[in-house]
Order: structure tokens, then C-alpha cells, then sequence
């Protein structure tokens, strides 16, 4: 699509609200302990960072997050890093679920989450509400989408992305005119002739900047910009949520518009995909660049120390803050802050979302006295194709690999997940096991 000017665009009447998501089933164990948003991301950021540094950077700077999960670090998370001044009007405050006198339910959904915050958001002057979620890594300006809002005078604009069919399978597929209207929706079609109906043809692929010969669906991205008054109108029903429920009925009684998206998008629902997106990271020419300063990720201030390395052999690997790494190999993986990796470790294909803090002398020798190790990973210990989550301790003489071993594992000392062993936070592997 042909760019719009961003320079007129008034991004101060618009609120946005973030979704923190439900339970994280499918990213456990990783929201045992912590909701969707907080997940630790590249080391040292949270996945809830992405959704707003993306608003911070289109000068959106009212910003809800709603939750009901797990939601202490986020709260700790959020408190701590997003501190606008008493001047600019900004906030990023969380909205938890609650029980009420007039509602004892919690959030059944993402359209009914909105909708029993409706009278926080309607506290502000705005016109226009844009819905993102908590889970996904992409950088988007944000006032592209209100710009083709406002003057193709869409009552409700859909972020979407052009997906191979492989990928459509899974998605919830939008099919558009050439003036970008969205005439038809259909979530996760896997019938053949149903997605052959679908495809982007190849005039509208050409408009839309698709190259010949590609073939091409497209998907929400599950980020949403709705004008005030029809939000209100189509959450005066009980409909519990956006994407089956609130999304396909607007199509057919509200001018719905597709905002096409081409830049890097991935939904982190899944082990499988936290995984791999994070190991793209640790590539010489990462899908993602956090190092794109025209549009920086934000997070907490911690004001640690630099990483120190006593001689190690690191290739394509991220090193957080403040971790200190022996004599070891560490070969695509990602070592989070306030790791302490010990000499002759072999870390391949290995997240390491590193610790909350430096364990004390006193606390170390209270383990070592129980035969225990302490917080990291231990002496000569090989790990491959692993996370291993904050806290833990990992003993010396360790080797922690999926080869072998069915997808799905519940273990009291580790998870098994789409043929990914993690170690759950706080959790301990003691010295000599083999996983």
C-alpha cells in the first residue's frame, strides 16, 4: 500500500490497551509463575516492551494494560520501567481483573476485558481506541494505521499480514477489495478450496507490493483500531471476544478497513515459537533488529555492571547485563542478565533467562552444605536446545538435551515442550544429572 503522511496524524486522541491474555497454557512452564506479558525476551527485555515501545515511538503515550494472571512481576515490571513526567498527560498503567459488587466474573475474553474497563477508558477525551496484544514481537508506527483510518473513514481498521499457506492455516484470514475493505473473514480455514477462495489475487498482490508469483493470505495480526462510538456500540451485547466474536459480525454491518502490514510479525504463543524467534535474534542478520534505534525497545533501568568474560569461545550469542562467564563455548543461545556460566559449560541452541539477583556468599555456602549447587550453571555441564528459566541452578557435571525424549514431558525436576526442555524458574538440577 502507498505510504500515508504520518506528519498530521494527531496521535494524542488515541487511548490504547493492551491485552495481557489469559493463562498462557501454551507458553507453560514459562507462565507458571509470571503472565504472558512478563516473559523475559532477548535477555534482558519483557514481551510486554514490544506493544509499548511501539506506542511510545508513534507518540502513543496513554497506555492500559489489562491482566488477570500471574500479574505481581508484571505490575513490578511495569512500576519500574514507564515513568512519564507529571506534564505529558502519558501513563502506562495496568488494569487488573476485578470483582465487583455489580460483576463477581473475570475476564471471559478480550472483547469482554474491554468491556468492564469501559468506564476507565471513557474517563479520557479520545476518538479513536487501538486494541494490540501482549505477545508478539514486531515493530509498527502506529500512525500509519490511524492515518488510513481517518481518511478512508473506516469505522474499525485491521492490522494484517501477507502469510504463505501454511501459515494461514492457523490464522484468521481476511479477504479485501482494492480499496482495502475487508468483505470477508474466516478463522483458521483448512478446508483446500476454502483457502483457494482466499488467496490474494494478483492485482491486488501487485498493489499491495507482494511479488509476482507469491502466493499470498491475509492475516490479522490481532491489532485493532476502533472509532470510540462503534467500539461502544459493538460491545453493548455480551460477545466475550474480539477475534470469533466481535470482528466477523462488524465486518457485515461496519465499514471495516485492512491496514496491510510487511515488515517482520511473529506471535509468541508457543514454546516452540518463543523459542525460535529468540534463536533468530543470536543471527548475524536477525529478522528483528533491537539495535534499530529510530524505533528503540524500552525496558527497566537496572544500572548493572558489564558482562565479564574469563576467556570463552562465543559464537552467535547475545549476552545480557552483568553476567560473568568462564571457560566455556557458548554457540547460539542467548544468556540473560546476572548469569554466572562455569568453566567448561558447552551452552548450544540454549536460552538462559539468567536471575533477579546476585546470590549472596552466605546463601551459596547454605546450598553447597546441603550438596545443592547455586544460582547458574555449573562446572563441565552441557546444555542444547533448552531454556532454562530464572533462578535456577543447574549443577556441575549436568547434561541437559531432548534427543531422545518424547515432546511433551512433565517431570518434577524439568518440562519437556515442543522437544524443548525447560527448566522451570527457581528450579534445581543437581549435580551429575542427565536429562
Amino acid at each position: 500500500m502507498p505510504q500515508r503522511s504520518r506528519m498530521t496524524v494527531n496521535s494524542s486522541n488515541v487511548l490504547s490497551v493492551i491485552m495481557g491474555g489469559g493463562q498462557g497454557t501454551r507458553l507453560f512452564p514459562l507462565t507458571r509463575d509470571r503472565s504472558k506479558p512478563a516473559v523475559p525476551l532477548a535477555g534482558k527485555y519483557r514481551l510486554v516492551d514490544i506493544p509499548i515501545s511501539n506506542c511510545i515511538n508513534s507518540g502513543l503515550k496513554r497506555v492500559y494494560l489489562l491482566t488477570q494472571f500471574n500479574s505481581a512481576s508484571l505490575h513490578r515490571h511495569i512500576s519500574q520501567s514507564y515513568k512519564f513526567d507529571h506534564f505529558s498527560g502519558g501513563f502506562v498503567e495496568i488494569l487488573a481483573a476485578e470483582q465487583t459488587f455489580s460483576d463477581t466474573s473475570w475476564y471471559q475474553g478480550t472483547a469482554d476485558a474491554v468491556r468492564k474497563n469501559l468506564v476507565h477508558f471513557l474517563n479520557h477525551d479520545f476518538e479513536y481506541i487501538l486494541i494490540l496484544s501482549g505477545d508478539q514481537l514486531y515493530r509498527m508506527d502506529f500512525r500509519g494505521i490511524i492515518a488510513e483510518h481517518s481518511e478512508s473513514g473506516a469505522e474499525l481498521t485491521i492490522a494484517t499480514i501477507p502469510v504463505p499457506r501454511k501459515d494461514a492455516q492457523s490464522l484468521g484470514i481476511m479477504q479485501i477489495n482494492e480499496s482495502s475493505q475487508i468483505t470477508r473473514f474466516v478463522e483458521k480455514p483448512t478446508d483446500p478450496a476454502v483457502l483457494d477462495s482466499l488467496r490474494v489475487d494478483a492485482a491486488l498482490g501487485r498493489q499491495l507490493g507482494i511479488p509476482d508469483g507469491q502466493e499470498s493470505f491475509l492475516a490479522s495480526m490481532g491489532i485493532y483500531l476502533f472509532s470510540r462510538d462503534v467500539l461502544l456500540r459493538l460491545l453493548d451485547n455480551s460477545l466475550t471476544d474480539f477475534g470469533k466474536h466481535i470482528i466477523p459480525g462488524a465486518i457485515s454491518a461496519h465499514k471495516v478497513h485492512a491496514h496491510v502490514f510487511q515488515g517482520y510479525w511473529e506471535d509468541i504463543g508457543t514454546i516452540r515459537s518463543f523459542f525460535e524467534a529468540n534463536l533468530d535474534l543470536v543471527s548475524e542478520l536477525p529478522r528483528f533488529n533491537f539495535f534499530d534505534m529510530s524505533a528503540p525497545v524500552f525496558t527497566r533501568p537496572r544500572f548493572l555492571p558489564a558482562s565479564k568474560i574469563n576467556g570463552a569461545e562465543i559464537t552467535h550469542a547475545i549476552l545480557s547485563d552483568g553476567c560473568i562467564v568462564n571457560r566455556c563455548v557458548i554457540n547460539s543461545s542467548i544468556v540473560g542478565i546476572r548469569s554466572h556460566i562455569s568453566e567448561g559449560c558447552s551452552l548450544f541452541r540454549t536460552i538462559a533467562l539468567g536471575s533477579d539477583y546476585y546470590e549472596s556468599d552466605g546463601s551459596i555456602r547454605q546450598y553447597e552444605s546441603r550438596g545443592l549447587p547455586r544460582i547458574g550453571i555449573g562446572k563441565n555441564t552441557r546444555i542444547e536446545n533448552a531454556i532454562i528459566d530464572k533462578n535456577a541452578r543447574i549443577g556441575d557435571n549436568c547434561t541437559i538435551s531432548p534427543v531422545g525424549k518424547p515432546d511433551h514431558v512433565d517431570h518434577p525436576l524439568y518440562y519437556i515442550r515442543d522437544g524443548i526442555v525447560i527448566i522451570p524458574k527457581n528450579g534445581i538440577i543437581p549435580h551429575g544429572t542427565v536429562i
